[in-house]
């Protein structure tokens, strides 16, 4: 007899507890690599939590959550800065939110965000009249301001002493409000905060005609206190208005009252005028790094490629060095020869400044964020490798962004005469004793995005990043800035036509008012309604003889102006 054949039931029954056991250890094998991945990536955030804690928080205003533009400066917050630095400990707090167990560190973040994101929103509800005089004019002196009191959220500089008129910055705040209150963070507590952002919107909405101070606050190239249009400005602004209309700021618990609506006719403008404007920044400057910003993160506010190709090979053609980008051509500021002590340029001073202008590393981190959305890993390898040797480290070995690389006074005529052929010195602003914090914050973001920490769509969880017809659309029944796929550049939005015989609705909208669902000359054909972007606006027309009218009811319901014209 074969002796396999004989084999008793012990002798199965202890083969099968083996290839049980040989099972479970295959089992255990991978359960183990998963707990090394999972303690290497809570490693990871809590390495970039003690970065944001010591380099960021602790330059947090206690009392309003606003944060300066350097370490050192204890006095003036500044609200482009601020902005960036909410967004960049929001990042980190959405990519805690990926674990199990982050032990507060989530929530610590998360709220930390909305203290700053709230301090600004006071500070511009404290100029609630400024907004009001603003939108019936425009007048840079009603502006709403851009730097504030530290502790006190109170005006530390006026608008004759500097150029707070700056559409970029809330448009700025609006598009972030934006992005974590989707996220799920409660940011707007009360319907007078819906009611001011709303008119925030409003405050925006007219960028298209509204010269500014730009992103550089110091409007013309010539620095001689003259505003301009800036691209960049109409750009964030047009990305802004498309971000919030719809938008429900109480989130999910909201009601209709709290939604925010836009003009469809300020937006087309906003739109067509940057895009006639582009590859141009404005009339003084036909090329300005604060474009980037505008069609690529955080705005996205072209999905045009020849118009993005054209605006971005210009921009690194005519701008990158080998310390960062330039800001625009003949940038006299932090350069040895601008004399801090005058607030304007002489006439033809800026000639002065040609081919020495000072390079900023910060936008070598805008591009490589630029190659994580494009997924361009060899624009991102690059942009890192050029960075390495520019960044410096602190006591604790955190990395420090200079603000910017200039020329020292010695060799500015060898730069002049051979550009790019000098060495170039380090701000003191952005050293380890004194961090500028809008480079810091935006490293951050760029660090958890290269280590796979954070992914894009968590950065930006509207999809900007996606031309219109790709991005989700907001639950409701509130419209939104969007067209098919199969739709040409710069095509009108249409309103949709209704038969009114079909929705009953309409009958006991227009009974009141004595108003037909019928054509007066053809009884037998209905009108065809469509609704407008504004509330309880309603234009009819007959198909046949192409009559039409306007009818807009009142909020209370009991008055409505109607007529009939012939087109």
């Amino acid at each position: 007899m074969d002796p396999a054949s004989s084999d008793s039931p012990d002798d199965n029954q202890t083969r099968e507890r083996q290839r049980s056991a040989s099972g479970c250890t295959d089992t255990d094998g991978d359960v183990h690599l998963r707990v090394i991945c999972y303690d290497e990536t809570v490693r990871k955030l809590d390495h970039y939590y003690g970065i944001v804690k010591r380099q960021l928080l602790q330059n947090q205003s206690i009392s309003l959550g606003i944060f300066p533009s350097t370490s050192q400066d204890q006095q003036v917050g500044d609200v482009r800065t601020s902005i960036y630095c909410a967004a960049s400990i929001w990042s980190l707090f959405q990519a805690y939110r990926r674990i199990d167990d982050d032990r507060g560190k989530a929530y610590e973040l998360g709220q930390s965000c909305v203290k700053c994101m709230r301090g600004i929103l006071t500070c511009w509800m404290r100029q609630c009249e400024h907004v009001e005089n603003f939108k019936k004019g425009q007048n840079p002196k009603f502006a709403l301001h851009a730097k504030f009191h530290l502790l006190t959220g109170e005006e530390v500089i006026s608008s004759e002493e500097y150029g707070h008129l700056q559409i970029d910055i809330v448009s700025l705040y609006l598009l972030f409000l934006v992005q974590m209150i989707t996220s799920g963070l409660q940011i707007i507590y009360t319907m007078d905060e819906v009611t001011f952002v709303q008119n925030l919107v409003y405050y925006v909405e007219r960028a298209y005609r509204t010269p500014d101070f730009g992103m550089w606050e110091r409007g013309s190239k010539y620095n001689n206190g003259t505003p301009e249009l800036h691209a960049s400005s109409i750009g964030l602004a047009k990305a802004a208005l498309e971000a919030i209309n719809g938008c429900n700021l109480f989130g999910e618990k909201g009601a209709s009252w709290s939604v925010i609506f836009v003009d469809i006719d300020a937006h087309n403008r906003n739109r067509s005028i940057f895009e006639t404007l582009l590859p141009r920044e404005s009339s003084s400057k036909n090329v300005d790094v604060s474009l980037l910003c505008a069609i690529s993160f955080p705005a996205f506010a072209t999905h045009d490629q020849v118009l993005y190709t054209k605006t971005r090979n210009q921009i690194v053609s005519l701008l990158e060095g080998k310390h960062g980008f330039k800001r625009f051509h003949r940038d006299g500021y932090g350069t040895a020869l601008e004399d801090n002590k005058r607030r304007f340029y002489d006439i033809a001073e800026t000639k002065e400044f040609e081919k020495i202008e000072c390079e900023w590393p910060l936008f070598f981190l805008f591009m490589i964020i630029e190659g994580m959305f494009k997924g361009n890993e060899e624009q991102v390898e690059q942009y890192k490798n050029k960075l390495k040797p520019l960044v410096k480290r602190d006591k604790w070995g955190d990395p420090v962004v200079p603000k910017y690389y200039y020329v020292h006074r010695d060799q500015l005529i060898l730069e002049r005469s051979d550009p790019g052929s000098q060495g170039r010195q380090p701000s003191t602003e952005g050293n380890p004793r004194n961090l500028f914090l809008w480079g810091q914050s935006v490293w951050v973001i760029a660090s958890l995005l290269m280590d796979g920490l954070l992914h894009i769509n968590e950065l930006d969880i509207i999809r900007r990043h996606l031309p219109s017809y790709n991005r989700p659309r907001k639950g409701g029944r509130y419209s939104a800035f969007q067209v098919p796929s199969t739709a040409k550049a710069g095509a009108s939005v249409l309103p949709q036509l209704l038969d009114t015989t079909k929705v009953p609705v309409v009958h006991l909208l227009l009974r009141p008012h004595h108003v037909s669902s019928v054509c007066p000359s053809h009884a037998s054909l209905p009108l065809m309604i469509a609704t407008l972007s504004i509330p309880l606006a309603l234009f009819i027309m007959c198909k046949c003889c192409h009559l039409f009218s306007f009818i807009f009811i009142s909020k209370c319901q009991h008055t409505a102006s109607f007529c009939f014209l012939t087109l």
